[in-house]
């Protein structure tokens, strides 16, 4: 748990901690300190600040990204480009600090299972984001090794469908859908839905707004 404020580490730390299946293994109150808890304990969930001193969250995540940890980002700023950043430098998911004790705790599990998880405040400002980029070719170079059905999947995984609703629009075994977002995940070279999303709108393979 890194947070700059005292009282926020403690209360989350003591939160997570009464969990049976969580377990809180260190403490930080900046990113550099984040980074050498990290190395002593290899936690399975970071959940990480965005702005913290000495160094800050989204540069501390990017330094964790070949780690096996997965960082979990929180803050209280209603902000576009830190989502963007954090994203971009690796992290798997994003909450506001307003989130209720359930939503926290559901996070880190969902995050723990190599699941990624936006908040719908945050999805809207990532789509925001991209509706203001100046439109991109319609087949980027980074999406031209996908498969037709590869890139049908990855269009509705931007879209934040679970792989049980994909699998319903499209007709497919949900164990043939888990088994294309595998293979979209190792050819794009990212490792959760949440670099998905990213990939997607980034590469121009999905436009904001348009079903």
């Amino acid at each position: 748990m890194a947070d700059d404020q005292d009282m926020v580490r403690a209360g989350f730390a003591a939160l997570l901690d009464a969990q049976s299946d969580i377990s809180v293994v260190g403490q930080a109150a900046d990113g550099q300190a984040a980074l050498e808890v990290c190395a002593a304990t290899s936690p399975d969930v970071v959940l990480m600040d965005v702005r913290m001193p000495v160094l800050d969250g989204v540069e501390a995540t990017k330094r964790l990204a070949d780690s096996s940890s997965r960082v979990l980002m929180i803050t209280t700023f209603d902000i576009d480009d830190y989502v963007y950043a954090a994203l971009r430098a690796g992290a798997s998911g994003f909450l506001l600090k307003d989130a209720t004790p359930d939503e926290l705790v559901a996070a880190v599990r969902v995050v723990a299972v190599g699941e990624s998880l936006l908040a719908p405040a945050v999805t809207s400002r990532l789509i925001g984001h991209f509706a203001r980029q100046p439109t991109l070719v319609s087949t980027p170079p980074s999406l031209t090794g996908l498969t037709p059905r590869e890139r049908e999947v990855l269009v509705w995984v931007a879209r934040g469908e679970s792989n049980a609703e994909i699998a319903g629009r499209l007709v497919l075994a949900e164990q043939t859908v888990k088994t294309h977002v595998s293979r979209i995940f190792l050819k794009l070279g990212i490792r959760d839905r949440a670099q998905a999303v990213m990939v997607a709108y980034e590469t121009g393979l999905v436009s904001p707004g348009v079903l």
